[in-house]
C-alpha cells in the first residue's frame, strides 16, 4: 500500500490544489495531506487559520465524493531548522512513501533526506495560485471561479473577503 504526502499552505485552498490531490491519490492508496505553516494565519499572505484551510479541503473533497478512508488533513507548524520540520512530518504522517510537491526549497529539502518526491503538474498556475486568489478578493475580481464551490462557502462563512482587506489595509498602513 503506498503512502503519499502532499504538502500546501492552501492560502485557499483552490481548484489547481483539488486537481494536485486528485492526482496524487491516483498515484497513492491513501494520501496525508500537510497543511503548512499551520502556526500562521490572520496575514496577507496566510489570511485563514489551519482549522479554516482543514475545512476547506475537507468540504471539497467531500464534494467531489473522494471518501475519508483515502485521504487525512493535518497541520504542521514550521520548524526552526529542516532536519526539524522533516522530523514533525515523519511523527505527524508516518509511513510515507512518497511526497508530492512542485516547491523548490522543499523539493531540495526532501531529496536530501533520502524521500522520494513527486512533481504534480500543474494546470494553469498563471490562475489557479493562491496568489491569484487573494489578489482577485482584494481587488474585488472574480476569485469564486478559481476554488471549489465548498471554499467559496467557507470564505462567505467566515467573512474572508472582508478580514483578507483589512490585513492587507493595516499592513499598508505599518
Amino acid at each position: 500500500m503506498t503512502k503519499g504526502l502532499q504538502i500546501g499552505r492552501f492560502q485557499p485552498f483552490h481548484l489547481g490544489h483539488s486537481r494536485a490531490v486528485r492526482y496524487a491519490l491516483e498515484k497513492s492508496d491513501i494520501l496525508f495531506i500537510a497543511v503548512g505553516s499551520s502556526q500562521k494565519s490572520h496575514e496577507s499572505r496566510n489570511p485563514f487559520t489551519a482549522e479554516e484551510r482543514i475545512r476547506m479541503i475537507t468540504d471539497s473533497l467531500d464534494d467531489l465524493g473522494i471518501g475519508r478512508g483515502r485521504w487525512l488533513a493535518a497541520p504542521v507548524p514550521d520548524a526552526p531548522s529542516h532536519p526539524e520540520w522533516i522530523a514533525n512530518l515523519q511523527s505527524i504522517f508516518p509511513g510515507f512513501d512518497i511526497v508530492f510537491s512542485n516547491e523548490p526549497l522543499t523539493i531540495k529539502i526532501l531529496l536530501d533526506h533520502g524521500i522520494k518526491v513527486l512533481e504534480v503538474p500543474l494546470h494553469k498556475r498563471e490562475i489557479y495560485s493562491a496568489t491569484e486568489v487573494r489578489r482577485r478578493m482584494l481587488e474585488d475580481g472574480d476569485w469564486e471561479e478559481l476554488v471549489p464551490d465548498a471554499v467559496v462557502r467557507i470564505i462567505v462563512d467566515v467573512n474572508g473577503v472582508k478580514r483578507l482587506s483589512s490585513l492587507h489595509t493595516s499592513n499598508q498602513v505599518s
